[in-house]
């Protein structure tokens, strides 16, 4: 399973609240690229895919191919600002290497 902190969960509805026509939910996938080898994506969807699997976070729905599942299991998304920015951050128990900016991974 895949979690949201009820921090991201409230960006995420922030930003779906600013979108017209507004989306049915968020895609959470893996994607090849980067100098890991993956990188994650986030966007918005208007519905899922027929092999989804769908989360609900108190009424945000989340989707994530099964092929991306075998990447995200475990996985946490947090949404984080510092004073170098802010962003979605990962933490996820199958990586075993990340790329120096930390936009890429290997598992």
């Amino acid at each position: 399973m895949i979690n949201l902190t009820d921090t991201a969960i409230e960006k995420v509805r922030s930003i779906i609240d600013t979108q017209e026509p507004k989306p049915a939910g968020l895609r959470i996938s893996v994607v090849g690229g980067g100098c890991s080898g993956f990188s994650y994506s986030m966007a918005f969807e208007n519905s899922p895919g027929m092999l989804d699997k769908v989360y609900d976070f108190s009424g945000l729905r989340v989707f994530v191919d099964q092929a991306s599942l075998l990447y995200l299991e475990g996985a946490q998304v947090d949404y984080v600002e510092t004073m170098e920015g802010s962003g979605f951050k990962f933490e996820n128990p199958n990586v075993k290497s990340t790329c120096g900016c930390g936009s890429s991974f290997s598992a």
